[in-house]
This record gives structure tokens, C-alpha cells and sequence, in this order.
């Protein structure tokens, strides 16, 4: 399997009402360093409707400010969508942290 398909079968694994990081889906990957690769791979996600690419922050938390899918209103929608709190933006990791 290559690195973008685990990076999309690993999304699906995050639970409702959970976020992630790039960073911590490299990591969980064996990739700590690959955080850009994970967004370009979620950038061209072939299948949004199927792999939750919306799920993902950066690693203060703040959402994607060129959301591939509609842009940021739409993530936050989506986020939003499952009970998770959106305030300026940014997602509070302490509360809606899924860990691999």
C-alpha cells in the first residue's frame, strides 16, 4: 500500500467527534516528518465523501485556511456537523484530540 492510501485508511479509523493532526497522522505512519506529503495527500483526496479529510488541524488546532473541498466555512460545517466546538477557527486539541 503506498503512503497516500494509509494516510486515507488511517482517516477512516478517526472516531465521530475526533480531530487529527499532519503531523500526528505522520507519526502514526512511521513518517514524523512527512506532515506536508499528508497534506498534499489530503489535498488530492480522490474520495471525500468516503475519507473524512475535514478531520484534520494543524498543530495548534487551527483549521485549513484552503480547504480542498469548499474551503474553510464547509470544513468548519462538517466539523461542526459532529459536536465539535469551532471558535476562531480553531478546533481545541486538548478536547477533540483523537491519538493513533
Amino acid at each position: 500500500m503506498d503512503f497516500f492510501q494509509s494516510v486515507y485508511e488511517l482517516l477512516k479509523t478517526i472516531p465521530y467527534g475526533k480531530v487529527t493532526t499532519y503531523g500526528d497522522i505522520a507519526k502514526a505512519l512511521g513518517r514524523p516528518r512527512s506532515s506536508r506529503i499528508v497534506g498534499y495527500a489530503l489535498h488530492v483526496n480522490p474520495n471525500p465523501e468516503e475519507i473524512p479529510c475535514y478531520k484534520v488541524v494543524n498543530r495548534e488546532g487551527r483549521l485549513a485556511p484552503a480547504f480542498a473541498f469548499g474551503g474553510i466555512e464547509i470544513q468548519k460545517a462538517l466539523l461542526e456537523s459532529e459536536g465539535i466546538e469551532v471558535v476562531d477557527n480553531t478546533v481545541d486539541l486538548s478536547v477533540y484530540r483523537h491519538h493513533f
